[in-house]
């Protein structure tokens, strides 16, 4: 059993018993349930950086990454920095992430916030709603097309964004469907866990101009997004190359600065 498989068994028992406790009614008369949400996909298209910055305390590849920074420093300080969003890791158990982290970062920031988990259910989608969220990710590699098209128009129902992860070519082709607004690709490659940008390169012509292109993980370098841009890509996630440093705001307002000046 590969480390994906682990937390998806993971997620399942973990929902069911959240459903048990914290029924949909509740969720759904939360103060955030209602708010207007703000589009990650339309920030990207209009955005010359194209920076989803993300805050992920631990990875089960790199164990710790950054634990003493708060979430609402670092969503404060992403938003000042002139990020298009921010993704919030929520699982637990592999990440260190949690729901509250979502809700702390909706407290100090207002631009596109992304629920960054392994959605397995559409309960998840009600959670991430009533969080705090624009934005939900789901991951091609643990769903069937089946299920990437119930729970993408159930997130569409609920004004959320959806941004599909895909690794290869087959969980593409799979995943192409109306109710997408971006297509990610993860350069790290789930089996070995490196990580290269030619798998982004060589999708990005398989992927319709309607989505926005999003290249995912291990992206460090201002000459790889200059470089991924001239395939079409409009977004950028990186995560653990602004959460390893000790003030990640401060290391994407640099990045975002200097990419800006060689843009001129």
């Amino acid at each position: 059993m590969n480390i994906l498989d682990k937390i998806i068994a993971d997620k399942y028992k973990e929902v069911e018993l959240k459903k048990s406790l914290i029924p949909v009614k509740q969720l759904e008369t939360s103060v955030l349930f209602d708010r207007d949400t703000c589009s990650l996909a339309k920030a990207l298209r209009q955005s010359d950086t194209g920076i989803i910055a993300e805050h992920k305390r631990r990875s089960p590849s790199k164990a710790v990454i950054n634990q003493s920074v708060s979430v609402q420093t670092v969503a404060s300080n992403y938003e000042k920095a002139g990020a298009c969003g921010m993704s919030v890791l929520t699982d637990g158990k592999y990440f260190g992430g949690s729901l509250e982290d979502l809700l702390l970062a909706r407290a100090s920031a207002r631009f596109p916030l992304l629920r960054k988990e392994f959605i397995v259910d559409e309960y998840q989608l009600l959670e991430a709603k009533a969080y705090g969220a624009d934005v939900v990710l789901l991951i091609a590699a643990v769903l069937t097309k089946e299920e990437i098209k119930t729970l993408s128009k159930f997130a569409k129902s609920l004004a959320l964004d959806v941004l599909l992860e895909v690794h290869n070519q087959e969980e593409l082709e799979k995943s192409i469907m109306p109710s997408l607004d971006m297509l990610g690709v993860n350069n790290r490659n789930l089996k070995s866990f490196e990580v290269s940008t030619a798998i982004s390169k060589e999708l990005s012509f398989l992927i319709p101009d309607d989505f926005v292109k999003v290249s995912e993980s291990g992206i460090s370098n201002i000459e790889a997004i200059n470089d991924l841009k001239q395939y079409g890509y409009q977004g950028f996630l990186i995560g653990e190359n602004f959460m390893k440093t000790e003030n990640p705001g401060a290391s994407a307002s640099e990045f975002i600065k200097k990419m800006t000046i060689t843009q001129k």
